[in-house]
């Protein structure tokens, strides 16, 4: 059976922002994360974890750890998109990778991983996914895992080791 996920997700292209180039004439660093969460609503939407489902359910998520890496400055004029890999979900959490490209050369501009959790919003607690969006999960678990897990993933930050 085909999946209904892309394998990878791959984002609609977006446009860098004037306003975002700060006093160093590239984008913000703030920006690069306004991206990959846009990037993401537009996921959500195929998961079924849109704006619909917040006001249906009175549940959504909230990223609870982030790893940013910049890799490549991207220009004011250079459309981007964004990949979305699903690494991993349980019944409360979702931990993706995503990568910024440059939408016509192809080039990887940022990372960005992520630990999602699902939030009942009426009392800020972590709460199981519901039914529909478990099964969602599964169906783009099953796409995306094919993939190779992305060299990045899992990293952590720290100095670099002193050799000799």
């Amino acid at each position: 059976m085909p999946s209904d996920f892309p394998t990878p997700f791959v984002s609609s292209t977006m446009r860098i922002q004037p306003e975002w180039i700060d006093f160093n004439d590239h984008l913000n660093m703030a920006y690069y994360v306004v991206f990959f969460d846009r990037a993401v609503d537009e996921l959500y939407e195929l998961l079924g974890l849109g704006l619909n489902y917040l006001k249906t359910h009175n549940h959504s998520t909230m990223v609870a750890e982030m790893h940013v890496r910049y890799l490549r400055e991207v220009k004011v004029r250079d459309p981007l998109r964004v990949r979305c890999q699903l690494l991993a979900y349980d019944a409360k959490r979702i931990h993706l990778f995503e990568e910024l490209v440059h939408a016509d050369e192809g080039w990887v501009s940022a990372t960005c991983e992520t630990m999602t959790l699902h939030v009942n919003m009426a009392t800020k607690k972590v709460a199981p996914w519901h039914e529909d969006v478990l099964a969602a999960l599964a169906r783009m678990q099953d796409s995306h895992a094919g993939l190779p897990v992305p060299e990045a993933a899992g990293r952590r930050v720290a100095m670099p080791e002193k050799r000799g």
